[in-house]
Parts: structure tokens; sequence; C-alpha cells
């Protein structure tokens, strides 16, 4: 969790979930590199171009963990009414009211096939939180496709502490001072 930006709030990232995939990807690129390289020891302009697509296939897994890491999920209580922003990389990127949600539990679950009003964000074929809405929120998907969004299911790396910090955010005391004299 990180609190250190400009616009209030609390971050939570989920890019750690899928590092150690992320960096098995950089792996096998390395490795395919070099074997190609060998194998096309005989075709010297192709053996050339070989490490130069290597290079960019490690760069897009290096820049597709910067996506994860550099757009955390958002719980913004500082605005009223509060919200929640998931996102996933540039792929997702979905608002939920606090005041929508009916319930909010930290469940370790597969990817599944989803049913209808359902949205999976998973990293690693995994979700650790699950929201249950009481009305649903419209979510586009990632060609613009319009789809409500009932149950939201997604991936947090510290699901506990977010969890948490969504039913407190839920259950904050009124500030009036009660009842007029």
């Amino acid at each position: 969790m990180r609190t250190n930006w400009a616009g209030g709030g609390r971050l939570f990232g989920y890019a750690r979930g899928r590092r150690s995939l992320l960096a098995g990807s950089a792996l096998a690129c390395v490795l395919e590199m070099l074997t190609m390289s060998v194998l096309l020891r005989n075709w010297p302009v192709l053996q050339q171009l070989v490490p130069v697509l290597g290079l960019c296939a490690v760069g897009a897994v290096g820049a597709l963990h910067a996506s994860s890491a550099a757009r955390p999920h958002l719980l913004d209580t500082d605005a009223e009414p509060g919200s929640l922003r998931l996102r996933r990389t540039a792929r997702a990127d979905l608002v939920v009211p606090l005041d929508h949600v009916a319930s909010a539990e930290g469940e370790l679950r597969t990817a599944r096939r989803r049913g209808a009003g359902e949205l999976d964000l998973p990293v690693g074929f995994r979700t650790t939180v699950t929201l249950q809405l009481t009305e649903p929120v419209i979510h586009f998907t990632f060609l613009g496709r319009r789809q409500e969004v009932g149950t939201v299911r997604f991936h947090a790396d510290d699901a506990d502490t977010l969890v948490a910090a969504i039913k407190q955010a839920r259950t904050v005391p009124s500030t009036s001072p009660g009842p007029p004299a």
C-alpha cells in the first residue's frame, strides 16, 4: 500500500503477484534468443536480427510489468462519496462508489468462466478480493463494449488490508453533531 501520491487516497498494488510470471517470460525470451542465434549461425543476416527481436521481447515484458506497477488500485475516501478505482494495466479501469458495495471479502480464487454481471481482473489466473455490489456499475471493455457488473473479483497484493480499508470506509461514523437541540 502506498500513500505517497498527489491525489490523496490509498494505493494498493497488484504487480507483485505477476512478478514471477513476467520474470519467467523474460527468461524464456532470453533463452529463445540464444537458441535461435545458435540455430541460425549459417545465416548471418538472420543471426544478427535475432538479438534485436529478443531485446524487443524482453523490453515488452518489462513494459508490461511497469504498466502494472504504475497503475495500482485506488481507494479514495477523501471525496464524497468515496470510491474504489480498480485497474488492470491499461486494459481495465472501473470506478466503484463505496455506497454501492454490499460486501467485500478476501478470498483466493482461481480464475474461471464468469457469468453474466461478473467481472474478473485476475493476476496470474488468481483473484484475492470479491466485491458484491448493491446495484450494478457500468464497465467498458477494452474494445468499448458496455457491460453491467454486479460482482467484481480482482487481485490485490495486500488483500486483507484492502478489504479492511473498504469495510472501514463504508462504516465511517457521521461527523454531524447530532440532532438539533
